[in-house]
């Protein structure tokens, strides 16, 4: 091949530039060799030094996306309770339920008997309070229920035992405020 003067290819009359980044016995525009666009018999050496190298295709395309959505799903998935309970048809369901009766299983002077009773007053839950050593009913209830320690705190029917922030929390969401 000259470089003074383009080669064109014989079956799409092509002219090579400079810049063209196919091998040179293979024209950049149709891909055929040089040769074999001329008609050049079957059995005659096309020049082919080196295997046809195709520029890769981009990579992460269909991967970002999917997993972009994959992500999205995974926020709708897990956060659908969260949205849920904000909704005006959630606030209805809840207002028309009474709170469930709470009742606190505690003594005088349990600390935690006391950050029990400020997370009721801070969030606005009704319950009745029962000290085990002031009332013998008390505790009996207590020994009923399996009380090992204070506070006990009786939501409907479950039971939560010690101080446990996230558990009141969960059992008595719809009624915090």
């Amino acid at each position: 091949m000259s470089h003074n003067s383009p080669r064109i290819c014989p079956n799409c009359r092509y002219a090579r530039k400079a810049t063209d980044s196919a091998p040179d016995w293979q024209c950049p525009s149709c891909e055929l060799a040089y040769n074999k666009a001329a008609g050049a018999p079957v059995t005659a050496d096309y020049g082919r030094l080196a295997p046809v190298v195709r520029a890769p295709a981009a990579r992460g395309g269909a991967g970002k996306w999917l997993l972009l959505l994959l992500v999205v799903a995974g926020v709708f998935w897990f956060g659908k309770p969260a949205w849920l309970a904000g909704t005006p048809g959630q606030a209805k369901a809840t207002a028309g339920r009474a709170q469930p009766e709470v009742v606190l299983y505690a003594t005088s002077w349990c600390g935690y008997c006391a950050a029990t009773r400020d997370f009721f007053a801070a969030h606005g839950i009704a319950y009745s309070e029962l000290d085990i050593e002031a009332s013998s009913s008390a505790y009996e209830g207590h020994r009923r229920l399996g009380g090992n320690g204070v506070p006990l705190v009786v939501i409907g029917d479950e039971i939560i035992r010690g101080y446990n922030e996230s558990a009141l929390r969960s059992s008595l969401k719809p009624w915090l405020k």
